[in-house]
């Protein structure tokens, strides 16, 4: 530990991210990259910004994404917009600007483990609310005083989601905080908050462009909210970085949002891979929760878990193995191409029969 770290850098557990290792003929399954590429014209407008202009800064705002971010929803403005590097700084930004008040916050037990991490970043007291035992989010749990509420739909790592009511349930019960909904995953098959927030005010709804429009790369992520939670956040990133996304990120998301038609067809290529590959792991014993996301969540009724895991490995083949209370036993698995899935279930066939 350097002397040199300030106290804050002392106490961090910073967030681990899923491996990205350099194997021959790995079957990567571990960090939910989409199996489709990008949109072509997503691509063509990457390859058409490089030039001279990439010696002038890119616009602060990001006007054009904020724009077609309103017309994809379209119910909403671009003043109800916000952009960032990735989700996960939007993510940030919201816990400092959105979330840090005196009473503690609540999200899952069992989500995405940055929370927490932002949390102790930004001195957030927080409380882990239990999951049910099938590994639901109850929103009655959700209707009692809280500094603010966050939950990913779907949630991660389970692949479970919620009905629109039951977040609507769960925002209307809080009007005096603010209730963030992480919908990283949501168009592999949930249904989106985004249509509630005319009506609710203290909702904030943030999306991805890493999984369903396949530009993990470019680290592009948004937020849609009441004008007046995009302008909190706005102030803290005005504070922090003032301009956030590159112009090859901001011409990339652009195309991307605007090619509906690769989009729709992707993603319900996953959905479909992703009901397959579950049904084959059923079929070799394992236990497989319902998801909406683009990965299952499993573990096998006999074998365990890391045992699993460690085979898979020696095989070439990578998925994500939470060594944490309750879900000890689940592997989370991306939905691959067909040739992965294909080359998953033979091996998990391999093992299991051993």
């Amino acid at each position: 530990m350097s002397r040199y770290w300030s106290t804050t850098a002392r106490e961090l557990n910073p967030y681990v991210p899923g491996e990205q290792p350099q194997l021959p003929n790995l079957v990567k399954l571990n960090t939910n990259e989409n199996p489709y590429g990008p949109s072509p014209r997503a691509l063509a407008a990457l390859h058409g910004e490089i030039g001279d202009s990439l010696r002038l800064y890119p616009d602060p705002e990001g006007t054009r994404l904020k724009a077609a971010v309103a017309t994809c929803f379209g119910n909403i403005s671009p003043s109800q917009v916000f952009v960032g590097n990735g989700s996960d700084e939007v993510l940030a930004h919201a816990f400092l600007a959105l979330l840090k008040h005196d009473k503690a916050i609540l999200f899952p037990d069992i989500t995405y483990s940055f929370y927490p991490v932002y949390c102790r970043l930004h001195g957030i007291d927080h409380v882990a609310v239990p999951l049910t035992e099938t590994y639901e989010i109850r929103p009655d749990d959700y209707l009692r005083p809280n500094g603010g509420i966050i939950f990913p739909n779907p949630n991660a790592p389970t692949g479970r989601s919620l009905a629109l009511a039951a977040i609507e349930r769960i925002v209307a019960g809080n009007p005096d905080s603010v209730v963030v909904v992480d919908e990283a995953y949501v168009d592999f098959g949930a249904e989106s908050a985004v249509a509630l927030v005319n009506t609710y005010p203290n909702l904030l709804v943030v999306h991805t462009l890493s999984k369903s429009r396949s530009l993990a790369g470019l680290r592009v992520g948004y937020a849609v909210g009441d004008a007046r939670l995009v302008e909190g956040l706005e102030r803290v990133k005005n504070s922090f970085n003032s301009y956030p996304l590159g112009r090859l990120a901001l011409a990339g998301a652009v195309a991307a949002m605007e090619d509906h038609e690769w989009f729709d067809r992707t993603r319900r290529a996953v959905m479909q891979d992703r009901e397959a590959l579950a049904e084959a792991m059923r079929l070799l014993g394992f236990e497989v929760l319902p998801s909406t996301a683009n990965f299952i969540f499993a573990r096998h009724r006999v074998r365990d878990a890391g045992e699993l895991a460690r085979e898979l490995r020696a095989r070439s083949i990578i998925v994500r193995h939470f060594r944490q209370p309750r879900i000890e036993q689940f592997l989370r698995i991306t939905i691959g191409t067909d040739a992965q899935c294909a080359a998953l279930v033979e091996a998990l066939r391999e093992i299991t029969s051993a």
